[in-house]
């Protein structure tokens, strides 16, 4: 089988995938990050009533001329505390910032354009245009609006306005369920022992943050060793859980110790295809029991990361009806790249900018695929399409963000 390329895997993997339907009811305070599932509209109507937008006096309009006037104050109406009388000629009305405009009144006069008198009056000279330093009713939205419609993300903003409308749940997209296990008889869970010729398992981690990040649900299977009984269990757990994507972690190529493949043929996985046209990355394999995706990241750290990125993050995305991040940007080279082979390169780097604040990119020198440390002091991946040409210093290149820069 031929090496497939990195365009064509993933619009093989994403064309395949469909936003999950299921959803659920939550608590407002537990649906940061998720996706309506329904048009939220307002239960009430806000403001609910004319509301001062500063503090003053509440008058009518009309009573101010040119000369200076003067008013008697009748009464207060405070946040949470309105004045139930009349406003008339003449009269005011001590008011705050959020109170109801009592009835009569129809303009605001700010408090520092008001002299307060010995008396309690007030005398100004100041005119005000009617309807001055107040919002009306309904002026954010109004019952039944439909403020935020279905497929919205929920974010900070987005939920101060659904708290204002006074919706105490929400429905939203349940979270794609993500099923992971590592394979290999080499690995033991972190702060375990190793054996003479055993590792600490790595990859779990970081590929269930990156996928929890997209919008996943975790459902961890552990360590699973290089037996063919024990990993056709852990596959029928994770169908029996309705898992909607399986990610195996090592073990997907065809070598004699290589089973996760063939066994998931056995169980009735359909392969797609497997060996992607990449580095780090090549024995990337996709395939699925039906609606449910699998994904089998290679066995090295930095691959599984890589192909983390490229293939199960907008796969999960996309499952959580959640738009694609924009990872990809542009920075200008800091030493010479060679020519590139057949293959795509990702290439760990550093990003800097220079005096005049363009992005400059500078690579690792040492981009073994087993190298951990040197992924997680990276800024991005430099990527370098195949048969690329020598890219001398100070031209554009492009690059993967591996977080906000």
């Amino acid at each position: 089988m031929s090496l497939l390329p990195v365009s064509d895997a993933k619009n093989r993997l994403l064309a395949k995938a469909a936003p999950i339907a299921r959803t659920e009811i939550l608590p407002l305070a537990d649906v940061d990050g998720r996706v309506l599932a329904s048009d939220l509209a307002a239960r009430l109507t806000q403001p609910p009533f004319n509301a001062s937008a500063m503090d003053g006096y509440a008058l009518r309009h009309e009573d101010l001329g040119k000369a200076a006037t003067i008013l008697t104050v009748i009464g207060t109406s405070a946040a949470g505390h309105q004045f139930d009388g009349l406003v008339g000629r003449s009269e005011a009305v001590r008011i705050f910032t959020g109170a109801p405009v009592p009835e009569g009144a129809d303009s605001v006069l700010l408090q520092e354009d008001a002299e307060r008198l010995e008396d309690g009056s007030i005398r100004t000279g100041y005119a005000v245009r009617k309807g001055q330093h107040i919002r009306p009713r309904g002026q954010d939205f109004a019952k039944g609006d439909v403020v935020l419609p279905a497929g919205t993300e929920l974010d900070f903003a987005r939920l101060t306005v659904a708290a204002a409308m006074n919706h105490p749940e929400i429905e939203v997209f349940a979270r794609p369920l993500v099923a992971i296990l590592a394979t290999g008889d080499e690995l033991v869970q972190p702060g375990g022992i190793p054996g003479p010729a055993q590792i600490v398992a790595s990859n779990t981690s970081g590929i269930a943050a990156l996928a929890r990040a997209a919008g996943a649900a975790i459902l961890d299977l552990d360590i699973v060793p290089d037996d063919r009984a024990a990993l056709t269990s852990a596959i029928e757990t994770a169908r029996a859980a309705g898992a909607d994507v399986i990610v195996t972690l090592g073990g997907a190529s065809v070598g004699d110790h290589d089973i996760v493949q063939s066994t998931l043929v056995a169980a009735g996985m359909e392969l797609d295809f497997w060996r992607i046209a990449m580095r780090p990355g090549k024995p990337l394999m996709v395939g699925s029991f039906g609606k449910t995706h699998v994904l089998g990241l290679p066995g090295n750290p930095v691959s599984s990361l890589v192909c983390g990125l490229l293939f199960l993050e907008p796969l999960i995305r996309k499952l959580a009806s959640r738009p694609p991040l924009a990872r990809e940007s542009t920075a200008l080279a800091k030493v010479r790249f060679a020519a590139n082979d057949q293959r795509q390169d990702y290439i760990r780097a550093r990003l800097s900018k220079s005096p005049t604040g363009e992005l400059l990119v500078e690579p690792f020198a040492k981009q073994d695929s087993s190298m951990m440390s040197t992924f997680a002091h990276s800024d991005c991946l430099v990527i370098r399409p195949p048969h690329a040409a020598e890219l001398p210093v100070g031209a554009p290149c492009p690059i993967l963000l591996l977080r906000a820069y």
